[in-house]
């Protein structure tokens, strides 16, 4: 079978995709390059169903465990050290296997997509209105400024919401919707998704709540200062267990809404995946390699 340069196999999350980038890695001789936002993050692994070493099967994983919690993540930051990765694989040889959920992530690093910069001191001015008003209060001054980027994304957002605010502040405009797809390197996609989610996103909730989530974050809250990462507080699961520690929910409560908050995520990723027409969705129900194989042929 002849490599195409790179691969990516996306999806909504619980649908598999670490499963298959392994065994793809494996049948490929190639590594995988983690494209999960939050497995970026030390420390936080089960409520991000990182694969243990066991499950990785000897199989070189990079970009897990790169930022301390308290560390701010961007898409920017993520197409550098994705990229640094990548060259480095496809300049010894070696397939690269992205996998993971985080649509702009993956776009950041596979496509010709630039970053605005950004200002430390706005965005904290702007971090510090969000921590006092609530992301409403921003969006709709968002909407006053960018009518077409505030009905991009969810007024409960807060932290797109400050990104975009800091964007259009700085250069007066926000960049449209990304609907071309210029391929920096060129790719295979495999896009994996379930009609069942909802019940296994649920049943990995559950999971997670029996292998330690609450302890996890009680020990990053107390070791690392989860509670003042930006980025790492809100994840899905953490936010929700760190409001039920504050006593905003009971357990039974917190576990609830992190089912309800992960649904929407779903929702949300596949929208942004069916959206991309280069993307060869498999057959669940079928053999996952045999059709991988059959969509690497050129």
């Amino acid at each position: 079978m002849q490599q195409p340069q790179v691969i990516a196999v996306v999806g909504p999350t619980a649908t598999g995709k670490s499963d298959l980038g392994v065994v793809l890695a494996r049948e490929l001789g190639g590594e995988v390059v983690n494209a999960d936002s939050m497995q970026l993050y030390r420390g936080m692994d089960v409520g991000t169903a990182k694969l243990t070493e066991a499950e990785r099967l000897g199989i070189p994983h990079h970009l897990l465990d790169v930022w301390d919690v308290t560390h701010t993540a961007t898409a920017a930051e993520y197409q550098q050290l994705a990229r640094a990765v990548i060259d480095d694989l496809l300049a010894r040889g070696v397939t690269p296997v992205l996998v993971g959920g985080s649509g702009l992530y993956l776009r950041a690093a596979l496509d010709d997509l630039e970053f605005p910069g950004t200002d430390p001191a706005l965005r904290a001015e702007l971090e510090a209105e969000l921590a006092e008003y609530g992301p409403l209060r921003l969006h709709q001054r968002l909407a006053g400024l960018s009518p077409d980027a505030a009905s991009r994304m969810e007024p409960t957002n807060g932290r797109r919401i400050v990104r975009a605010l800091e964007v259009v502040l700085l250069t007066g405009s926000m960049p449209g919707a990304m609907t071309a797809y210029d391929a920096h390197y060129p790719t295979t996609y495999l896009g994996l998704d379930r009609p069942e989610l909802a019940e296994r996103t649920d049943l990995r909730v559950d999971r997670m709540w029996q292998q330690g989530l609450v302890e996890e974050v009680r020990r990053l809250e107390r070791d690392a200062g989860l509670r003042g990462g930006v980025t790492a507080s809100r994840a899905l699961g953490y936010g929700q267990v760190l409001a039920m520690l504050d006593g905003t929910w009971d357990e039974p409560a917190a576990r609830a809404a992190t089912k309800v908050a992960t649904r929407r995520f779903v929702r949300r990723q596949r929208a942004w995946f069916r959206r991309d027409p280069r993307i060869h969705w498999l057959d669940v129900g079928g053999d996952l390699l045999a059709q991988a194989r059959h969509r690497l042929v050129p």
